[in-house]
């Protein structure tokens, strides 16, 4: 699945050519998990003056009204390009501008492409307001942080990936900043000291911001909008290297199932 850095990397890839872009048509193919929220022809003549990220959400800033937002779902990525074929049966959503055409190809279609009015209406206020704060931006503070993993009883990597103490720490990076922090998966989030938290705090920027540098993670077929792979798995401490040694201290890294997701840490650099 498409995690925080991938939605990044997406975004930085293809951001700056689509800006000021003045959109031609739009179309659709296959229905995605909600429905688009308006005809595609109203989107005709409007400019893209922008592409933001929230979480893992894609929103391309519209003129003279709009905000479109995009999901990538389990394994959807985005196309730019002056020149690409005509879609194939796994391209949903065509946005053709003067400058190229965005698609969004995902085979599994639970993507999603919705158009609001503005992000404080629906249906972007309920897809937006419940994301936790961006790990990545001037918001995530290591106290704040820390009181938040006060009030939760559940296992610190279940905490992580459901996105309302910090939003887009997905399985491969939730795995690899409880490594480098010294934390065991299951510890429950609300025994974690001060210190381990700030230490957690600052191995998930170290991380995350590693990932977006390396082009996130290509596990089975991300790319960024201009088709390039990204490498972050290769460099990967723990996350899928169950039974190899750990590049730390040589214990063989274990492999457990935390609410159908894989876990993978080191018995003896992660204490509970």
């Amino acid at each position: 699945m498409p995690e925080l850095p991938e939605v990044e990397v997406t975004r930085l890839s293809f951001a700056d050519q689509i800006s000021k872009a003045r959109i031609k048509a739009a179309s659709l193919g296959k229905p995605l998990r909600w429905p688009l929220g308006c005809a595609t022809e109203s989107l005709t003549g409007r400019t893209v003056t922008g592409v933001r990220r929230r979480g893992k959400y894609l929103l391309l800033d519209l003129q003279p009204q709009g905000l479109l937002l995009m999901h990538l779902g389990m394994s959807g990525s985005v196309m730019f390009d002056r020149h690409l074929p005509p879609p194939g049966k796994h391209d949903h959503f065509d946005l053709v501008t003067t400058h190229g055409t965005l698609r969004l190809h995902d085979p599994r279609r639970f993507g999603a492409v919705v158009y609001s009015t503005r992000q404080d209406d629906e249906p972007a206020h309920k897809l937006l307001s419940g994301l936790g704060v961006e790990p990545l931006g001037p918001d995530f503070e290591p106290a704040a942080f820390h009181r938040a993993l006060k009030g939760k009883a559940a296992a610190i990597k279940q905490v992580l990936l459901a996105g309302q103490v910090v939003v887009g720490v997905g399985n491969i990076y939730a795995c690899e900043a409880l490594f480098m922090a010294g934390i065991r998966p299951t510890t429950r989030a609300h025994k974690i000291s001060r210190a381990r938290a700030h230490r957690l705090h600052a191995a998930i920027v170290e991380v995350l911001a590693r990932a977006v540098a390396q082009g996130g993670s290509t596990l089975r077929d991300f790319s960024n909008a201009m088709g390039q792979a990204g490498h972050f798995q290769l460099t990967a401490q723990v996350y899928d290297r169950a039974g190899l040694p750990c590049k730390q201290c040589g214990a063989p890294i274990r492999r457990i199932v935390q609410q159908q997701r894989s876990t993978y840490y080191c018995p003896a650099c992660q204490r509970p």
